[in-house]
């Protein structure tokens, strides 16, 4: 009889039949199937005592498809001797894409401009003007994957000035030409025109974009984030935009999550907002099943996954 991996996410075919081929897989979001299950694939699910408590003592991995794991209580996992683990190679270029796509957006007032055209608006050439951002400074906070390929797209490719903050980030850190890391918040976010987040959601990054933050910004920079929503102070957020500080914002996360219709966010023209959807491409999407594919193939192997969260929950269930 086959083990059991139960998925409430639609893996991508490829990776699917990789699996299916030593395990039954069930895809659904129906709890009532978790109990029995040696792995689950998760998406937008909370993991904590509940959830391990009906999936019951079979589980030996819950596995995110994608790279955020801040709704998967890692402890409580680590605990009961059950894996957790990620796709951190997954969303990276399609993050890194939507987040360039939001910068130049926001910058090049294509919301704006799209509006007068499709409600036959009047407009004024210098009421679209939009920025240049050549030679811009563009200030990145977080130097993960997806923070990486965003300063490699700036500074190489539209020959930005890049500032890097990372508290974690090795002092010998190859940077491409045009970037340069910064000791401090503050130091980026006084010098940036453009700031882009790419921390993950911990209990120290919460609102690490808050009011004081907004307050040490340039006038008139603008704030992209493609990371979590609750890493940004979003009260704090509309303040500076309705008090004229900041010029604009793209945004693919909020808090909450959808955001509510009436967000103040939603309305404003220099706002360009997308649902959450920066990984969700085609290549993303097809990274992301085939990194679960493989973590799962490697644990009903006996072997080690390649991103165990926690490492000390290796050797968990496995006994080894």
């Amino acid at each position: 009889m086959k083990p059991k991996v139960w998925s409430e996410v639609q893996l991508h075919p490829e990776a699917l039949a990789r699996i299916q081929a030593v395990a039954d897989v069930i895809i659904t979001r129906e709890r009532d199937e978790l109990p029995g299950a040696e792995a689950a694939v998760i998406g937008g699910s909370t993991v904590d005592d509940a959830f391990l408590d009906q999936a019951g003592p079979t589980l030996k991995m819950v596995i995110r498809h994608g790279i955020g794991y801040n709704a998967v209580d890692v402890p409580a996992c680590t605990a009961r001797g059950v894996l957790a683990c990620n796709t951190p190679d997954g969303p990276t270029e399609s993050t890194a894409e939507h987040t360039v796509t939001l910068l130049l957006s926001v910058a090049k007032r294509i919301l704006e401009a799209d509006a007068v055209l499709r409600h036959n608006q009047p407009y004024t050439r210098a009421g679209l003007t939009g920025v240049e951002v050549r030679d811009k400074v563009l200030g990145v906070v977080g130097f993960g994957r997806i923070g990486r390929r965003v300063t490699d797209i700036c500074a190489l490719g539209l020959r930005m000035r890049v500032l890097v903050y990372d508290p974690f980030l090795n002092a010998n850190a190859t940077l491409p030409d045009g970037a340069a890391v910064v000791e401090s918040l503050d130091t980026l976010l006084a010098e940036a025109d453009f700031v882009t987040v790419h921390a993950p959601l911990s209990p120290e990054t919460h609102h690490l974009i808050s009011d004081r933050a907004f307050g040490v910004m340039k006038r008139g920079a603008y704030l992209i984030n493609a990371s979590r929503g609750p890493v940004v102070d979003e009260a704090a957020l509309i303040r500076a935009l309705q008090s004229g500080h900041l010029a604009g914002a793209g945004l693919d996360v909020f808090d909450p999550e959808p955001p509510h219709p009436d967000n103040p966010l939603l309305q404003m023209p220099n706002v360009i907002a997308t649902p959450h959807v920066a990984s969700n491409t085609d290549k993303g999407n097809w990274r992301m099943s085939q990194g679960v594919a493989d973590q799962v193939i490697q644990l009903l192997a006996g072997e080690r996954p390649t991103f165990v969260i926690d490492a000390a929950a290796w050797p968990g269930r496995m006994g080894t």
